[in-house]
């Protein structure tokens, strides 16, 4: 009788290694930092798992056993680290009401890591329905699925994959060099950081005050590439209506005199007699940039009312899948998420550490000390209600349109605004004085649901790579859980080093004469001490509110006249409203040389490798400046020199401009022409 050998045990699954959990934290680190400085300066943050897929791959293949599985592990470490960055549109908040004056090492990372964990945790669950069940397009997901397929070691990688993967760090790398030493002529004074103009109005067009610039930033550049043309545009649009209609109007002497007879006190008149450039900047940093707080508002509204309908459809879809699995159903590797009692436990420890922070934020204060037992139950269910709720709705907008263009700022508006509320119920039933203690516990709460709604945002989206190249979910999700912890240290570390260097606008100074705008972080901690004190400009936010539904009218007519191929996202006008002018035409300028460049190599053979190479070049610009400028925060500090680079002196402007802006243009055309023929040769 002839025996049956037995059958070899299956090959080790080469996964969530050692080194590829060290490589995704080094990585975290870096995209992190880059992140904090980009999201301060402009309110943007940039999606780092291409970048950090590219980086894996070339590290990697020195490993004769790292496969697509390993690389994943890295990206998904390295990209939810990137993401967590996204808390410094709530944190700083509290230097700005001066609660904090810098960033309490442990108590920071604690918010970050238990809400971060928190964002794991509720997204779970929704894997199942928002992922494989829901037909969304998860557009980075996918982009990065394809980008690890070409590049990872394995049977099916090709000559031409290999010249891929070592052509996209080349552009990652140089595009870093490039804005580094641009950034480095800046900071020398041979280059002007900004170029802008400002005018009076003649009387015929009312007499006010407007004005126009653009930033001279290779990372502002490589931002506006990855948002694209659709929400560049609507940014412009958003910033035309600000800076071309309400800053001249609100700026004109004749609206002036008539809200003064009507009571209405004006910020321009506060100034009268100033130079153009002070009148228009203060009454758009005091007036206007408060519609676009409503604007920003309606159209989170708008998008969560959008949302409904599937956002059920999904709920009920993943419980059903969770009964499914609790009845004894088998599932494939590719469907074992964490086990749904460990989810539990894990989400349960992390409630009680966000009680343990919230009972010491009371018990440290004696205005609220008193009232203890009902801000933490008042906290922890605001935590689990919003949190859960944005958990899932941040995961649906990922898988719609994308973890970078997903409204997580709106989201956070809406956070701080029912906050605050919340905190005026807290008030009334306790008797608690408008304090600015109650400020910060509405804005404490606010950046731990801040964190579920940034980490699920990109987590549901690293689900998807994660699905489309066969990684094991309960992998991926621990290594989601690792990536939020690297974040979370270095995040308290790079922003108490940019708060010394820079300060943040309306906060104390900083050893440069330069604040740091932090725009969501200024509007989070105007509307929370606004509505907790009563001095918010609900008038000009309630405009805003009407201008809001005005573009969500014309959204819908653009859309449905043009079936389809015109759009202007509600969202993106506000933040063309609110972000300063010089930010905003510098990131339009990116969405229009990455829409001329992607258009230029359509019908190429090479196209799809070159629209991923425009990709990397972008986060190559994007992670090289923003690093640099890390550094020379920390040089600041060090040296307390505010210019420590400067080799002019200053009031040399125009010829530092003029050149600025040739060299700035030379270069961008440079790199993409090069971009293309190194893409023509893969």
């Amino acid at each position: 009788m002839t025996q049956t050998a037995p059958a070899a045990p299956p090959a080790r699954r080469v996964e969530l290694t050692v080194r590829a959990v060290i490589l995704g934290c080094l990585l975290a680190v870096i995209f992190t930092a880059a992140n904090t400085y980009l999201g301060l300066k402009v309110g943007l943050t940039f999606a780092s798992a291409i970048p950090a897929a590219v980086i894996s791959m070339a590290i990697l293949r020195a490993f004769k056993t790292s496969t697509i599985w390993e690389n994943m592990t890295v990206q998904t470490v390295a990209s939810v680290g990137g993401a967590m960055s996204s808390i410094i549109f709530v944190l700083p908040g509290l230097v700005m009401v001066g609660w904090w004056t810098g960033f309490p090492f442990w108590e920071s990372v604690l918010i970050c890591v238990f809400g971060g964990v928190l964002g794991v945790t509720f997204s779970i669950p929704l894997r199942r329905a928002l992922v494989v069940d829901a037909g969304l397009p998860y557009p980075e997901g996918v982009a990065a699925a394809e980008v690890l397929t070409v590049g990872s070691r394995g049977a099916e990688q090709t000559d031409s994959a290999v010249r891929e993967n070592k052509a996209g760090l080349a552009v990652v790398v140089v595009g870093a060099i490039v804005s580094t030493v641009y950034a480095w002529l800046v900071s020398a004074r041979v280059f002007a950081g900004e170029a802008a103009r400002f005018v009076k109005l003649p009387a015929s067009l009312g007499g006010g005050a407007t004005g126009l610039g653009f930033g001279m930033q290779f990372a502002l550049l490589g931002a506006g590439h990855l948002i694209g043309l659709t929400v560049g545009l609507a940014q412009l649009f958003g910033l035309i209506v600000a800076w071309f209609v309400f800053v001249p109007l609100m700026t004109s002497p004749d609206v002036v005199a008539w809200l003064a007879s009507h009571g209405i006190d004006s910020i321009a008149s506060t100034v009268a007699g100033a130079s153009p450039e002070e009148l228009a900047t203060t009454v758009w940093r005091r007036e206007v940039r408060f519609m676009g707080a409503g604007v920003i508002g309606v159209a989170a509204l708008w998008t969560l009312i959008k949302l409904a309908g599937p956002l059920v459809g999904g709920l009920t879809s993943a419980l059903a899948a969770n009964r499914r699995r609790a009845g004894g159903e088998v599932l494939d590797r590719s469907e074992q998420d964490i086990p749904i009692h460990l989810v539990g436990l894990i989400s349960v420890a992390c409630l009680v550490g966000i009680a343990g922070i919230l009972a010491v934020f009371a018990q440290s204060n004696p205005t609220l000390a008193g009232s203890t037992a009902l801000l933490v139950g008042g906290g922890l269910v605001y935590v689990v209600v919003i949190g859960f709720a944005v958990a899932a709705i941040c995961g649906y907008m990922a898988g719609l349109i994308g973890s970078s263009n997903s409204p997580v700022s709106g989201v956070g508006i809406l956070a701080i605004v029912i906050a605050s509320v919340l905190m005026l119920g807290v008030m009334a039933l306790s008797g608690l004085p408008a304090d600015p203690s109650v400020v910060a516990f509405a804005l404490i709460v606010t950046a731990v649901v801040f964190a579920v709604a940034v980490i699920a945002n990109d987590n549901l989206q690293d689900l998807k790579t994660g699905q489309l190249v066969g990684a094991t979910p309960w992998r991926q999700q621990t290594a989601l859980i690792i990536g939020v912890g690297a974040g979370a240290i270095v995040i308290p570390l790079i922003l108490n080093l940019l708060n010394q260097a820079f300060g943040f606008e309306g906060g104390p100074a900083g050893i440069a004469d330069e604040p740091l705008a932090a725009p969501q972080a200024t509007l989070i901690s105007a509307l929370a001490k606004g509505v907790i004190d009563g001095g918010l400009r609900w008038d000009l936010i309630g405009l805003g509110a009407v201008i809001g539904v005005v573009i969500i009218v014309l959204d819908a007519v653009l859309n449905a006249t043009s079936k389809g191929k015109i759009k202007l996202p509600p969202l993106a006008v506000g933040i063309g409203f609110y972000l300063p002018a010089a930010v905003t035409t510098m990131l339009v300028i990116g969405a229009v040389a990455g829409w001329v460049y992607d258009r230029a190599i359509k019908t190429t053979r090479f196209a799809d490798v070159g629209r991923r190479m425009g990709v990397l070049l972008a986060s190559g610009l994007i992670v090289g400046e923003s690093l640099f400028l890390v550094m020379t925060a920390g040089v600041i500090v060090a040296t307390k020199n505010d210019s420590p680079f400067a080799l002019i002196a200053e009031g040399s402007s125009w010829p530092a401009m003029l050149a600025g802006i040739v060299a700035f243009a030379v270069l961008t055309l440079a790199l993409y022409t090069w971009v293309r023929s190194r893409s023509a040769r893969v």
